[in-house]
C-alpha cells in the first residue's frame, strides 16, 4: 500500500475577508474530492485572508499512480486560476 501526501501553500489574491477565502477554499476542496477521490482539508493559515495551506492524501497500490494523481491535482488548481500555488511538496510513503 502506498500513501501519497501533498501539502500546498496557496495565495488567494481576490480574497478580502475570511468569508471570501473560505468560499474559494470550500469550492476547491469539493471539486477536488469529486474529481479525484482523495482526502483534502485546509490544515494551516486558518486566520489569514489571502493564504491557505491544504493537505491532500491518496492511497494506492502503485507509487506512480499516487504521484500522478497528486500532480494532476496541482495542475488542476493552476488551471482553475482561483488561487496561486506558492509552494508544494509531495511525499510518497
Amino acid at each position: 500500500m502506498i500513501v501519497g501526501t501533498c501539502v500546498l501553500e496557496v495565495y488567494i489574491g481576490d480574497s478580502q475577508s475570511l468569508k471570501d477565502k473560505r468560499r474559494v477554499i470550500k469550492s476547491a476542496i469539493d471539486q477536488i474530492k469529486n474529481n479525484f477521490n482523495v482526502s483534502i482539508a485546509e490544515i494551516g493559515n486558518l486566520d489569514q485572508w489571502q493564504r491557505a495551506t491544504l493537505g491532500i492524501a491518496v492511497v494506492s497500490q502503485d507509487t506512480v499512480l499516487a504521484n500522478q494523481i497528486l500532480t494532476r491535482i496541482i495542475s488542476y488548481l493552476e488551471y482553475k486560476g482561483t488561487m496561486e500555488i506558492i509552494d508544494y511538496s509531495i511525499e510518497l510513503l
